[in-house]
């Protein structure tokens, strides 16, 4: 049955995923399965856009369905057990960048794998970052840019960190970055994917 959702969405068939998403907790399959399944999906919506076999529209079509989903799952998944979260990240997309399909699926997978993420959104000043680290006592930021414009934004806001003497650990992502651009920026590491995004979390959480 699982498989069976992990094939409506990534035949993107929205009203299916949402009807077997139902099908599935009326059978009595549990949140967190749906989640896995959900996310084996994502994972072959990933690889097909990195593979150039899809494309920004499916990406969002993904993401608008991942929204549903979780939206149908999280009052059942609060009426079980509090999972033990790994750590805080603030997350969002820097200053001048409008993007937010590859930032939302970050964010899901973190939130899917155990992180409390906040989500400050798109065209986010450095102050901004700063400023709710120091009231979440996020140890980890995620900054996202998908234009080549956004590299100067996070080189300022990972400067905006390092005045403010606050103890996190940085990591970018998102359209071309790369080593290059993340030495440019000063970040500590960048992920090419939300699951090495994902990766990169937990190996910090763990130091």
């Amino acid at each position: 049955m699982s498989q069976k959702l992990i094939d409506a969405i990534t035949e993107m068939r929205e009203e299916d995923a949402v009807a077997i998403t139902n099908e599935l907790l009326e059978s009595g399959a549990s949140p967190a399965d749906i989640l896995g399944a959900c996310k084996g999906a994502m994972e072959v919506i990933g690889q097909r856009f990195e593979d150039g076999e899809a494309f920004i529209p499916e990406l969002m079509m993904a993401g608008e369905m991942m929204t549903a989903i979780t939206a149908i799952l999280k009052p059942r998944m609060a009426e079980g057990t509090s999972v033990e979260k790994l750590g805080k990240i603030v997350m969002g997309t820097v200053q001048g960048d409008i993007h937010d399909i590859a930032k939302d699926i970050v964010c899901f997978m973190l939130d899917l794998n155990g992180f409390e993420v906040t989500d400050l959104g798109v065209d986010v000043p450095p102050a901004k970052f700063v400023e709710t680290a120091k009231e979440t006592g996020a140890k980890i930021i995620g900054l996202s840019g998908f234009l080549t414009l956004a590299y100067d934004p996070m080189k300022e806001t990972v400067a905006a960190f390092k005045e403010s003497g606050l103890d996190v650990k940085i990591m970018i992502g998102g359209g071309q970055v790369d080593e290059n651009i993340r030495q440019y920026t000063g970040a500590d590491a960048y992920g090419k994917d939300a699951m090495a995004a994902v990766a990169l979390a937990k190996s910090w959480t763990k130091e």
